[in-house]
């Protein structure tokens, strides 16, 4: 799984210029899901999101968590995380899983975001979306479980 994560001051999503969902601040996480998924690895994921240290303290670190400064997650579906350029010029999604596996493991994502106490809002699986925001920072973070085995320094 692939997880970019925006630090937002506001995040919303509109399907068929209806807004259906929409966070202040927060983190606007976009999702994909790879075919070799597991629910295991959504949990994981959804861990250490929901654990990321980046909002600041009194002094200025990023040190502090979304359960400390009351923030909130809104997670848009993106199977185009896993787009596959480097052959021509159009991407490849062969890596991505399928839709039934994608909705599956983004909505177990969000129940688990859920289960960490923190309000999960959600885009509209498999939708043609339109998502407003306004970067914190800019503050953004590409998280990818396939680096979680890997040793931190070589």
């Amino acid at each position: 799984m692939r997880a970019l994560v925006q630090r937002v001051s506001h995040a919303s999503v509109t399907v068929r210029g209806e807004t259906i969902s929409a966070i202040d601040r927060g983190f606007l996480v976009f999702l994909g899901v790879a075919s070799d998924d597991t629910t295991a690895l959504a949990e994981r994921l959804a861990s250490k999101v929901a654990a990321l240290r980046i909002f600041e303290d009194a002094e200025g670190k990023m040190n502090r968590a979304l359960a400390d400064v009351g923030g909130a997650v809104l997670c848009v579906s993106q199977f185009t995380l896993y787009g596959d350029v480097r052959r021509g010029n159009r991407p490849s999604f062969t890596g991505a899983a399928n839709p039934e596996l994608g909705r599956e493991l983004y909505d177990h994502f969000c129940r688990a975001i859920e289960a960490a106490g923190l309000r999960c809002e959600r885009g509209q699986f498999g939708a043609h979306m339109e998502v407003a925001l306004l970067n914190d920072g800019p503050v953004t973070l590409m998280i990818d479980t396939s680096d979680f085995e890997r040793p931190r320094r070589a």
